[in-house]
């Protein structure tokens, strides 16, 4: 119990403030406030302070005196115009290095306010940095309040001097109220700092500002530098719709008016706090120099590739600029096992682009390009093909057994391919699985397909090759034909399952939740966890990832045209399909059945993302239904939510605004609306982007079983490139895969993408145990975190089954992609909170 305050007297209250300097490792930028310096008003100073030329001041000193200040606002005592009273300013007091629950590199310091019992219980503070460097604000704790006890302030925020902004940086405490159950004094507050978020649309951001708005992708070429850097706008038109991005509105390019000039990505500030992803830093015998002995480095390489932030960090080099590499995990047990059919299969359910294939439901296969534009782009394949390989059974009984399934990447590549082939040699494949009855997939048939010789409006030339006895010349096709599908698969992954189906499509509703709720809304705080880094990942991949003649156009196949063609598949994509349950049953790899866990029979039983993914996504949606019953009672709940209606609106329309109009939007009148979306969003920024990411290295990073690039077609009988790829098929393999050079870049970068750094907090964790002050939220996310660690262990146990091929195949590599946690480093597992990779 607290004794009550005699109203009429005065007391001190204490505070301690949790910061971290600016280049913590490094800083000594600022100085103190020298003697006799300008005041504008009492404790004010005019433009900040510049310090006494010369003199550096320890970290701690330099936020002593009167540098940073705090107000406190109260929750429930208001002053005449309605607002919570703020208090008296007051400066921080002294310094605490020993304070025990610190964390690696921040700093904790005393403040003591003035407070009374009129003050009331206080909800939010005002704060104003006097010091010409900005410092990272990561908690405020008031101890023992009257009639309240202690208070937490979860700030995690860059404050830079005051001068920078419009109105006085503003936090609130943790607790949790709709708007309508806002407490009145803190209302103006409230609804201030949301404004103050989404800015007015216009002008250049500075790298101070706080502002989410949105923008098309109209940066990632470059004309007034070269015609061939130009590159189409994404967003805002059918021809090509895309999710919208953070805009920064920097000046436009000289030729294009409608495209920004490239420049500094602006993030806004909170969206970047230092967090950084790295660690603690050709035959085939070839190829195994990049991670055995490691290979000689060009000098022109290095200075191509150092945009990419913490790169350099990575690249383990000696003096002489020799580049190593770790053994990737797919050879780790066996040199050859990745050449095997059953490997090749089973990564289509258990690699790191698992959620592709599909259940082959017709049969030959139809192309859904337009036949006006495209001619007829039906598959080749024949009944005949494919039942040399399906032992006893026809066709017709392995469709009807739900034993035939199709990677089918002809018509997302075929209306690029004449272009694509212009610098590369690449084909739009088809390839058909069977399902044996040890529960494995089978490949028995690939398609290969290049536009007609007469020009693509006449259709396809297509050839099918089959599965050959090893050692023949047939097998060598084979296996570069398995080669041609991965090359496909490989980009397909990178630009749409990676990049487009994570990345780009979760941006529009971290800006859309910045804008419209706020931090005190219980959803901000269901999915504030899950947007950290990935505004900052998003805007350096549109500096060095993505961009014109950026490392994704010069190590995959599409080139110049990797991100338009995203653009195109955007034009399919569905949030609600973006669910693991719908999506498997669009696929075919699921029907609804009450039954069967989840609710779901699958149509490969040992199909290791769907089973680890199924009850990760449910675990998710339950914790999810347990947080939004806390808050929302009934559907009238939903519909009423003043900030709740607004951000779905900017969600859709403006964020996903090319796909507005479509009718599988949830309409968010529902509670059912509320988790099924908040679900989605969830799932997709931590286990599907797990599922997609850390596995890049691990079995990309052996550029054999993953080549990202084609460089020549299958050689024809009677060529010379025919008669050498009889007299040496390792050669033949190595000069149709990527280059060297571009093997180079493209394991530099996957290995970075695919590591976890000492930091990372995991799917089930905070990074702040005061994350809310609501004891059932709390305990409801407890709960959800033990369901976490019961599915890790069983994850652990079936990669222990034998009887489960899949789940390790030849190359001996368990699946352990969704389970939960991690240690720092490349582990091929972890499921991150969020998209900052």
């Amino acid at each position: 119990m607290f004794g009550i305050l005699n109203p009429n007297k005065s007391q001190k209250i204490k505070g301690t403030v949790v910061l971290m300097p600016k280049n913590v490792l490094d800083f000594n930028a600022i100085t103190s406030i020298p003697k006799g310096s300008v005041l504008d008003a009492p404790g004010k100073i005019i433009g900040g302070f510049t310090g006494i030329v010369g003199e550096v001041v320890d970290t701690a000193t330099a936020f002593l005196g009167r540098n940073v200040s705090m107000q406190l606002i109260s929750a429930t005592k208001t002053d005449a115009g309605g607002k919570g009273q703020v208090g008296k300013e007051t400066f921080l007091s002294s310094h605490l290095p020993r304070l025990p629950t610190l964390g690696a590199r921040q700093d904790a310091f005393s403040i003591f306010f003035e407070y009374d019992a009129n003050f009331g219980i206080p909800g939010a503070f005002y704060i104003r940095n006097y010091t010409s460097a900005e410092f990272f604000l990561v908690s405020v704790t008031l101890e023992d309040i009257p009639n309240r006890g202690s208070v937490q302030f979860v700030c995690n925020s860059w404050i830079y001097n005051f001068k920078s902004y419009n109105k006085d940086r503003i936090f609130f405490t943790n607790d949790t109220y709709l708007p309508s159950q806002t407490p009145s004094a803190l209302t103006h507050f409230r609804k201030e700092e949301l404004l103050n978020l989404r800015g007015n649309g216009t002008g250049e951001r500075k790298v101070y500002d706080r502002i989410y708005d949105y923008d098309v992708y109209n940066d990632l070429g470059n004309p007034d530098s070269s015609d061939k850097l130009v590159r189409p706008i994404l967003g805002g038109s059918s021809t090509y719709p895309y999710p919208r991005r953070v805009r920064s509105g920097r000046k436009s390019t000289r030729r294009d008016l409608k495209s920004e000039s490239p420049g500094e990505i602006y993030v806004p500030r909170d969206e970047n706090f230092g967090h950084l992803k790295s660690s603690d830093f050709l035959i085939f015998d070839d190829v195994r120099g990049l991670y055995e002995g490691g290979i000689k480095l060009p000098t022109d390489i290095l200075s191509q590739i150092a945009p990419l932030p913490a790169l350099k960090e990575i690249l383990r080099t000696d003096g002489e600029q020799a580049l190593k590499f770790p053994p990737p995990h797919v050879i780790k047990v066996s040199k050859s096992a990745w050449m095997t059919d059953e490997e090749f299969g089973r990564e289509m359910v258990a690699g790191v682009n698992p959620c592709v294939i599909r259940l082959l439901q017709e049969f030959p296969l139809k192309s859904t390009l337009d036949t006006a534009v495209y001619g007829d782009q039906s598959s080749t394949i024949t009944k005949e093909q494919l039942e040399t390989n399906l032992g006893e059974l026809t066709v017709e009984q392995a469709l009807n057994g739900k034993r035939l399934f199709v990677l089918d990447y002809h018509d997302a590549f075929m209306p690029y391919l004449e272009k694509i082939n212009i610098s590369a040699k690449a084909y739009a494949t088809r390839t058909i699985l069977f399902l044996q009855d040890d529960g494995t997939l089978k490949p028995i048939a690939i398609e290969l397909s290049l536009p007609h010789s007469n020009g693509v409006q006449y259709g396809a030339e297509s050839k099918v090759i089959l599965p050959a006895e090893d050692g023949s010349v047939e097998s060598t096709i084979w296996l570069l034909a398995k080669a041609h599908v991965i090359v496909n698969d490989s980009c397909y992954h990178q630009l749409m399952s990676h990049w487009l189906n994570t990345h780009a499509v979760i941006e529009p509703f971290i800006i859309a939740t910045n804008r419209h709720l706020s931090v005190l809304h219980p959803i901000n705080k269901l999915l504030y966890p899950h947007f950290r880094d990935t505004i900052n990942i998003n805007g350096l991949a549109r500096q060095s990832l993505i961009n014109a003649d950026g490392i994704i156009e010069q190590t995959f196949l599409p080139g110049p045209y990797s991100v338009e063609i995203s653009s195109i598949v955007y034009k399919n994509w569905v949030f609600t399909d973006q669910a693991l349950p719908a999506d498997l049953i669009k696929r075919g790899l699921a029907v609804e059945d009450p039954s069967s866990p989840h609710g779901l029979r699958l149509a490969i039983e040992d199909y290791p993302y769907a089973v680890d993914g199924l009850e990760i996504w449910d675990a998710i949606k339950a914790w999810v239904q347990d947080y939004v019953s806390l808050y929302y009672p009934t559907d009238e709940a939903v519909q009423k939510d003043a900030e709740i209606q607004p951000w779905w609106k900017e969600a859709v329309e403006k964020g996903h605004g090319d796909l507005k109009d479509k009718p599988w939007w949830p309409k968010m009148q529902t509670i059912e609306d509320l988790v099924l979306s908040c679900s989605i969003i969830i799932w997709t920024a931590s286990a599907l982007h797990a599922a997609v990411n850390f596995g890049q290295y691990p079995y990309g990073g052996y550029i054999l079983n993953r080549p990202t690039h084609s460089r020549r077609l299958i050689p024809e009988k009677g060529t010379p490139e025919y008669d050498e790829m009889v007299k040496s098929p390792q050669k033949a393999y190595l000069k149709t895969i990527t280059s060297k050079y571009q093997t180079v870049i493209d394991l530099s970068v996957i290995e970075i993408l695919s590591r976890h750094a000492s930091d990372e907090v995991y799917l089930g964790e905070r990074d702040s145990k005061y994350w809310t002050s609501d004891s059932r939220a709390v305990q409801a996310f407890t709960k959800f975190g033990t369901k976490l660690a019961e599915i890790e262990e069983k994850i652990h146990s079936r990669n222990k089954d034998s009887s489960l091929k899949n789940r390790y195949g030849p190359v001996q590599l368990p699946y352990s992609l969704l389970v939960r946690t991690s240690e720092e480093g490349l582990t091929f597992k972890g499921i991150p909170n969020s998209i900052s990779i």
